[in-house]
């Protein structure tokens, strides 16, 4: 029989996501993510104090992985309205990458959850204001972009899940769809 291989805080954590994703916050449960990872409970409880550290632990990942990662990737881009395409053709290029935040979204009320959202939203839109100032927009006029463009990632986002046939399906579409959306928010037009 070979041995077991010792299950780490990242596997854990890998596993909670896929589940979060797949049946939003009700299934982070140490029990049905011991047999996703196959390991017994203890080795959750070796990692976590509890459910909510296990939870708490997710969404620093989540938020290093979606938003932290996502900008240095972006950062690496020297024109700002590249970056901004860049940021929304991932969200066009993977429409399914979004379930996770999906689920969060829907548990916001939720204690552990919502402060982390709000950071995120904070950090994001701020990200975005700073490129929109870039691209030559005043201060406000930034600001007010940013936020206009993460609600068209969130409902971007939102309609991919749940209703798929409303948006572009191909990779013809969806580049079209891209320049038009950019184009309305770099329109200097009123």
């Amino acid at each position: 029989m070979p041995a077991k291989i010792r299950k780490t805080r990242a596997d854990w954590t890998a596993a909670a996501l896929t589940a979060l994703a797949e049946g939003g916050l009700a299934a982070v449960a140490i029990e049905p993510l011991a047999a996703r990872v196959g390991a017994t409970k203890g080795s959750a409880y070796w990692h976590f104090a509890n459910r909510e550290a296990l939870l708490v632990a997710t969404l620093a990942r989540w938020e290093q992985e979606h938003t932290e990662a996502v900008i240095t990737l972006a950062e690496q881009e020297p024109d700002p309205a590249r970056r901004l395409r860049l940021l929304f053709a991932s969200v066009l290029d993977h429409p399914c990458g979004n379930a996770v935040e999906l689920a969060l979204l829907a548990a916001g009320e939720d204690p552990v959850i919502r402060p982390v959202l709000d950071r995120v939203t904070q950090r994001r839109i701020a990200y975005l204001t700073t490129l929109f100032g870039q691209c030559g927009f005043v201060k406000a006029e930034a600001r007010r972009r940013a936020v206009l463009a993460y609600s068209a990632y969130l409902g971007h986002a939102h309609l991919f899940r749940m209703a798929p046939a409303a948006m572009p399906s191909t990779k013809q579409q969806r580049r079209a769809h891209l320049d038009e959306s950019m184009a309305a928010l770099l329109s200097r037009q009123n």
